[in-house]
């Protein structure tokens, strides 16, 4: 799977590791930056992660910052683009098996490298339910 992957400096640590696990996986990344803990804005990197799924160049995004708000405020002003922010694996199933949620925002401020790992992992392996849930994702884009 090509996964499309972006951070600001407060997620740049955990972008670093958690490519480090998704290449491990065999998994392809196209990472958006940023490339070091110099201070940045955070939109200058959910815009091109967020446009690489409209564009299909990468099947999933994932963005780090802080809070995991800004990146996901941001990806989310993209058509089609469904970005979740998850704190618990709970939440990535259910964003995933629910909502479809094609961008995973995680707030590295707030967990572990070890929480954001098993986080991705689930956001990656579970799949969209669809049936009932289908007709509820269809109504978001305006």
């Amino acid at each position: 799977m090509v996964v499309a992957i972006g951070s600001d400096h407060a997620g740049f640590e955990y972008k670093e590791f958690i490519i480090k696990f998704l290449l491990k996986c065999g998994h392809r990344i196209i990472d958006f930056g940023t490339h070091n803990l110099e201070s940045v804005d955070y939109p200058d990197f959910a815009h091109p992660t967020a446009e690489a799924i409209e564009t299909s160049k990468a099947e999933l995004g994932l963005l780090i910052c802080g809070s995991g708000n800004g990146v996901c405020i941001t990806a989310n002003k993209h058509k089609d683009i469904r970005a979740a922010l998850c704190w618990t694996v709970e939440l990535a199933a259910l964003a995933r098996l629910h909502n479809n949620a094609n961008v995973l925002c995680l707030p590295a401020r707030f967990i572990s490298k070890r929480m954001a790992k098993n986080i991705v992992e689930k956001f990656i392996e579970t799949p969209f339910e669809g049936g009932r849930h289908a007709r509820r994702v269809n109504k978001i884009s305006v």
